[in-house]
């Protein structure tokens, strides 16, 4: 980072209350233009900036990816062959902050964090891809920061702008869901790590893509030899730069039952089966059971959580030989809500419940509460960042459910079970358990992303 660009984060950060939040623009002309740049343009990149970038009243300014060219990325730059390119983010933001209102960030999960700080202490508003960050501590920075700078954020879960959202919503309110006790929730499809087997170190190195920036794909991360294990892709196998599956899908599956529910953070993970632990990648398949205590007069909740190809939850008695998974009835992945006055599935992204069995569906159909479409997430997002509106993935409900997916993988990493505090945010009784909530120290010269 160069002397203009740290003074810039430096001064946001000791005069934040100079930085204008876009609600303050909401009396500008509709026809107002938001300048987005964007980081990570290839794979999820390039759905995203093509979705945000194709919105009528966006401009793409600046496009950034430490793997230029690579196919998608070259397709992507073919798309805005005005927009400059770049191949590290802090010399983006230091040539062309004044130009820039918003940010995309679309990369592997561990670099989430510093990217979306950066751009958040500059003032700008950023869309960033689930999982919101790769720790327990980055996530709570991130919450603290979109607090006190006042700008607009959206999380990609973009399920939740959805019809799940409008039908959770409205099932809510109509007291539907005050029973449940609980959730089971599965994504059993295969993952790229699964045929690696024992893993029992980082590779060891290969040759360096040509004009691949490596050095700022670790961002905070300590510097490894270049792998294909690591990129393009497979990163989120990895503790340390991914999420794992449950970070991956979990904002698919389970982020408007977490949020709907008011479930907030567990105080109890237990890790009820894991099959070829490690501790580098992600196991071949677990389970997970996540207690959330009765508050506010809500009923305790467990929620279960099941990845692996394998490893498969059965189904409710009630739906007799019914099954989950590849050709099962009921898909690979998803849900089943239990407890309430009726017992729903739901699949993953925006596709609402449905009342199982199909008998009870039937009987009662009618008598449920209608419910909208919902909004474009992409959209809502150019609004809100324009003060013409609000997010719906915002960092209160996206931040806690982060945390909860953080603390799957620590439990997943450990190979056991955790008892946490939601008050004073700290596992209780296990030393290496609460360092991982903070994750390794950055590496030098990144430090100054962990202050607010």
């Amino acid at each position: 980072m160069n002397r203009r660009s740290f003074l810039k984060i430096a001064a946001a950060s000791s005069a934040a209350p100079l930085i204008l939040p876009s609600r303050l623009w909401a009396d500008q002309a509709p026809s107002r233009t938001l300048n987005m740049a964007f980081v990570g343009i290839g794979a999820r990149g390039r759905v995203n900036t093509r979705a945000l970038g194709g919105q009528n009243r966006v401009k793409v300014v600046a496009l950034c990816d430490v793997d230029l060219e690579k196919n998608d990325c070259m397709q992507t730059r073919e798309d805005f062959p005005d927009a400059p390119v770049f191949d590290d983010y802090r010399v983006m933001f230091d040539e062309m902050a004044d130009d820039i209102d918003a940010v995309a960030v679309n990369t592997p999960d561990h670099s989430h964090f510093p990217i979306a700080m950066h751009a958040i202490k500059l003032g700008k508003h950023v869309y960033v891809e689930k999982p919101l960050a790769n720790t327990f501590q980055e996530c709570q920075l991130l919450m603290e920061a979109a607090e006190k700078y006042g700008v607009a954020i959206q999380v990609g879960n973009q399920g939740f702008s959805g019809q799940n959202y409008e039908q959770h919503k409205a099932f809510a309110e109509a007291g539907l869901f005050a029973g449940v006790h609980t959730i089971i929730a599965y994504m059993n499809g295969r993952r790229r790590w699964h045929p690696w087997g024992d893993v029992s170190g980082f590779p060891e190195g290969e040759s360096i893509p040509r004009n691949m920036n490596w050095d700022v794909w670790h961002t905070t991360a300590e510097k490894r030899p270049f792998s294909d294990r690591f990129h393009p892709r497979n990163w989120r196998g990895w503790y340390r730069y991914g999420n794992g599956a449950m970070g991956d899908w979990a904002p698919h599956i389970l982020d408007t039952a977490h949020h709907f529910l008011n479930l907030g953070l567990p105080t109890r993970v237990e890790l009820e089966h894991i099959k070829q632990p490690n501790p580098y990648i992600f196991p071949l398949e677990s389970t997970l059971k996540f207690h959330f205590p009765e508050d506010n007069g809500r009923r305790a909740v467990d929620i279960y959580w099941y990845e692996g190809v394998d490893n498969q939850p059965t189904p409710p008695p009630e739906f007799g030989q019914s099954t989950v998974g590849e050709t099962g009835d009921y898909g690979p992945a998803g849900r089943f809500l239990l407890g309430g006055e009726h017992m729903f599935h739901g699949i993953s992204h925006a596709r609402p419940l449905t009342v199982i069995p199909e008998a009870r569906r039937r009987e009662v159909q009618e008598d449920l509460p209608r419910f909208g479409r919902g909004v474009d997430h992409f959209g809502s997002f150019v609004r809100a960042a324009l003060g013409e509106g609000t997010c719906r993935s915002t960092l209160d409900i996206a931040g806690p459910f982060t945390q909860m997916c953080c603390l799957g993988a620590i439990a997943q990493e450990l190979n056991t079970s955790l008892e946490f505090d939601p008050v004073t945010k700290r596992i209780i009784g296990n030393d290496q358990a609460n360092a991982l909530l903070k994750g390794p120290s950055p590496r030098e010269g990144w430090e100054h992303y962990y202050t607010v």
